[in-house]
């Protein structure tokens, strides 16, 4: 009914998010951090959706920062709060690392980031 549509329309999520489809872009397990950030991670961490940390953001970062890269990758491949196993991304835990080093960087880490295969 025209009523339902109405609020249908107004529980509309914020946001959705698209992932790009396997096989797009870079092979997988080659990306970069950045790529992927920007593929995927950068969706939420630019804007803090789901109190997922900003990035750039050193205050909300330094606790995170404090559990090492092994530990935030452990934490990101399982998932974490809202956010999926692996940002709801099909990358290798080691894209991941990538990804997760060059997000921490630009929050006041000096990880360094895998280096890709």
């Amino acid at each position: 009914t025209a009523g339902d549509e109405g609020a249908n329309a107004r529980i509309q999520p914020v946001a959705k998010l698209a992932l790009a489809p396997a096989g797009s872009g870079a092979a997988k397990g080659s990306r970069s951090g950045e790529e992927l950030y920007k593929a995927v991670c950068g969706a939420c961490h630019e804007t803090g959706v789901a109190n997922a940390p900003k990035t750039g953001d050193k205050a909300a970062w330094a606790p995170r920062i404090g559990v090492g890269l092994d530990g935030l990758v452990k934490s990101a491949v399982a998932g974490k709060n809202a956010m999926p196993p692996k940002g709801g991304s099909d990358a290798s835990d080691e894209e991941l690392a990538r990804a997760i080093a060059y997000m921490a960087n630009k929050s006041g880490a000096s990880f360094k980031e895998p280096a890709a295969k």
